[in-house]
C-alpha cells in the first residue's frame, strides 16, 4: 500500500456504508439507518454519530489524521450483513461503491467486501469478484449466519473459499438482541463480545484452522471475551473428548495463527491477548465511526507496550499474506 498519510499504522477496523445503501439489505434485524438532523439513527435507536461520519471521505480522512492512522480499511457496518436471505444486488452495490472509493483515495483506503451467504456458488462468485478488485483485501462476515458459527454451513465455506482464493476475513460481531440484553446496551457491551468468543472457539474447536492452514482471519474487538476463556477451553479440551472430536490440536496452539485487533478498551486486557495470541498477531484497530470506538487507536495500542511498526507490518501480513 501506498500514498499512507504521516507514514502512520494500519487500521484494519472500521466502517463505511455509501447513503444509497442506508435503506440495508432485506430483513434486517433493526431496520434501516436514516439521517435525522445530522445524527445517525438505525431504526429508532440512536448511533450517537454524525450521519456524514459514515459515508464522507473527507470525514474518514481527518479522523486518520487525527489517529496517526496512515491507511484505513473499511467495511460494511455490522447491522447491513446480508443475513436474512437473497441478497444479491444489494451486495453487489456495496462492492462497486467500495472498489470506487478505495481505487480514489490513493492508496489511504483499503476495503474488505460484503458477501451473500444463502447460495454457495454465488458466494463464491462474489468472493472472486472481490480477488480480483484493486485495494479489496477480503471480505467481512458476521460470526453467526442461520444459527451456524465458523465450522460449518454458509459461513464455512466463505472461509474455505477465502483460504482458496488468498483473500483476508474479518468477523465482526453483529449485536443480535437478547432479552436479558435489552438495557443498559449490554447486546453491545456483553453481546458482542460473547458472539466473538462464540466463533473463536467453533474455529478453534471445530479444526477449521487444521483444515484451511493458510486462511488468514481477524477477530474485532479484541477477540471479545477470548483471551480470558482460553485457559477453560484447554482444559475442557484435555478432559473431554466430546470437546477435542474435531480438533487434533489444543486450542492455545491453534490461537497463535490467528488474527485479533487492538479494540479492547483496558491495557491489561489487550497485554493478556498480546501474550496469547503472540505479538505478531495483534493488528490495529479503530472501530470507526461508532461510540465505542478506540479513540486514539494508535496511542492506545503503543501505551499498552506494543510496537506502531509491528503493528503495520502485522497488518500487512493479514491483509496480504506475503506483508506486501
Amino acid at each position: 500500500m501506498s500514498g499512507v498519510i504521516d507514514g502512520g499504522v494500519i487500521d484494519v477496523h472500521a466502517h463505511w456504508l455509501p447513503p444509497e445503501l442506508f435503506d440495508l439489505p432485506p430483513g434486517a434485524p433493526y431496520g434501516p439507518m436514516r439521517d435525522r438532523d445530522g445524527e445517525l439513527y438505525l431504526g429508532e435507536i440512536p448511533l450517537s454519530i454524525e450521519t456524514r461520519a459514515m459515508s464522507d471521505v473527507r470525514a474518514i480522512h481527518d479522523d486518520m489524521r487525527a489517529g496517526g492512522v496512515g491507511v484505513r480499511v473499511l467495511s460494511a457496518p455490522p447491522f447491513a450483513f446480508p443475513v436474512a436471505g437473497p441478497a444479491t444486488g444489494y451486495v453487489t452495490a456495496y462492492n462497486e461503491a467500495l472498489g470506487a472509493l478505495v481505487a480514489d483515495a490513493g492508496g489511504t483506503l483499503a476495503g474488505l467486501g460484503m458477501v451473500s451467504f444463502d447460495d454457495p456458488a454465488e458466494t463464491s462468485a462474489q468472493l472472486e469478484s472481490l480477488a480480483a478488485a484493486p485495494g479489496i483485501a477480503g471480505a467481512a462476515i458476521p460470526p453467526l449466519v442461520a444459527g451456524a458459527s465458523l465450522d460449518r454451513g454458509a459461513l464455512l465455506h466463505v472461509l474455505t473459499e477465502a483460504e482458496r482464493l488468498g483473500l483476508a476475513v474479518l468477523v465482526h460481531p453483529m449485536q443480535l438482541p437478547r432479552p436479558e440484553w435489552g438495557d443498559h446496551y449490554l447486546a453491545n457491551l456483553i453481546g458482542n463480545p460473547v458472539e466473538t468468543a462464540t466463533a473463536v472457539a467453533a474455529l478453534l474447536l471445530g479444526g477449521v484452522k487444521e483444515r484451511l492452514p493458510r486462511l488468514r482471519i481477524c477477530f474485532v474487538h479484541g477477540g471479545g471475551c477470548a483471551p480470558g476463556l482460553l485457559g477453560r477451553w484447554e482444559h475442557g479440551w484435555r478432559t473431554r473428548a466430546d470437546v477435542r472430536r474435531s480438533s487434533a490440536r489444543p486450542p492455545r496452539e491453534t490461537f497463535r495463527e490467528l488474527y485479533f485487533d487492538t479494540v479492547t478498551h483496558d491495557a491489561g486486557q489487550l497485554r493478556l491477548l498480546a501474550a496469547h495470541a503472540g505479538a505478531d498477531a495483534v493488528v490495529c484497530g479503530s472501530d470507526y465511526p461508532f461510540d465505542m470506538a478506540q479513540q486514539d487507536p494508535v496511542g492506545f495500542a503503543t501505551g499498552a507496550g506494543l510496537d506502531a511498526e509491528a503493528l503495520t507490518g502485522n497488518a500487512r501480513t493479514f491483509l496480504h499474506g506475503d506483508g506486501s
